[in-house]
């Protein structure tokens, strides 16, 4: 039994759980608790560490003597951990490891794309909110939280086992990456003229959500194919990351459970595709519907509903059927044009 926190073991748990730069170098993390430990992959297991009150536990510890393990005084295991009130059991993990390819081998992937996230409830939260939802794997800017800091560990509750993730650059790098993939970027942001529901996800799709107190560069914003909003009552301008990363989420869930969009819109669901400025009609278009040519239209993805499009030179692309596509959104503007909603 371990029974000094001067033992070169537990000072190495301690610095896992403490330094981003540690579990780099040893390519091993933390995760306390019992739940964290029953769901790990056999394969990632490391060591497990229990304290001297829970080897008392012979179900558990059935489980816990198919691993290298160490018994921890009860007083040493409460410092190793970072947690007040500790499970009595904690596992050390080999970190895993996952090519782009790994988040894409879904036909019609749906991702989520964060950047300079900080706040590791929020990054975990997304995490075990994305497995809900179904979403291929998760993206993070270099500049996020470390995935595998305990705090981020705890609040994906064994989803961070499940859910892929890749560490990128930024997202304009990311953008380029995916070329020709057949993925749209949607990007939750205050300048948002369409409201997320107006929008069809049952494509490849990647919702970018910014950093908790400035939101997404104007880069990012850049790379986004379309810019959506989340309409909000009273004086809020915002929600939490986490929250409206699940909002988005789970509204992609829904229209891939049931194939439609919100009822009185159609876009992507309806058969029309993100064919802005190609002067062409999509398989899915209706009688009396016609789309702006490249002078007017230089927009990168479909808006979703029926509106105008007055152009460079004031010309307007007119949408004939209710909640059709005329190309456009607030991104979409060309020449300074404005949009009009009749």
């Amino acid at each position: 039994m371990i029974t000094s926190l001067k033992n070169p073991q537990i000072r190495n748990i301690i610095q896992l759980n403490q330094k981003a730069k540690e579990r780099r170098v040893q390519k091993l993390f933390t995760a306390e608790g019992r739940k964290m430990f029953l769901e790990a992959p056999a394969d990632w297991v490391e060591k497990v560490y229990v304290s001297e009150t829970i080897e008392k536990d012979e179900e558990l510890m059935a489980r816990v003597q198919r691993f290298p393990m160490e018994t921890v005084s009860d007083t040493v295991f409460r410092q190793m951990c970072d947690t007040q009130t500790p499970q009595g059991i904690l596992t050390v993990l080999r970190s895993p490891s996952y090519d782009m390819e790994d988040l894409l081998r879904k036909k019609n992937p749906l991702l989520m794309v964060l950047e300079d996230l900080q706040d590791p409830g929020n990054a975990g939260t997304i995490l075990r909110t994305g497995e809900g939802a179904g979403v291929s794997g998760i993206f993070l800017t270099r500049t996020c939280v470390d995935i595998t800091n305990p705090k981020v560990i705890r609040g994906t509750m064994g989803s961070i086992y499940r859910v892929p993730f890749f560490y990128v650059e930024d997202v304009p790098s990311l953008k380029e990456m995916l070329k020709g993939r057949g993925i749209r970027f949607f990007a939750a942001h205050l300048q948002g003229r369409n409201q997320y529901y107006e929008e069809s996800y049952q494509g490849g799709s990647a919702f970018l959500i910014g950093n908790e107190g400035k939101g997404l560069t104007e880069e990012a914003a850049e790379a986004a194919d379309c810019l959506i909003r989340i309409p909000m009552e009273g004086q809020v301008e915002s929600l939490n990351a986490a929250m409206a990363a699940g909002i988005l989420m789970y509204e992609a869930a829904r229209q891939r459970r049931t194939g439609k969009c919100q009822e009185g819109y159609y876009g992507v669901c309806n058969g029309t595709d993100s064919m802005a400025g190609t002067g062409r009609r999509s398989s899915g278009d209706r009688g009396g519907h016609r789309r702006a040519d490249d002078d007017l239209v230089r927009g990168r993805s479909a808006c979703g509903r029926g509106c105008f499009l007055a152009g460079s030179r004031g010309d307007r692309a007119v949408d004939t059927f209710p909640g059709g596509i005329a190309g456009a959104s607030d991104l979409h503007q060309a020449g300074g044009g404005e949009i009009y909603e009749p």
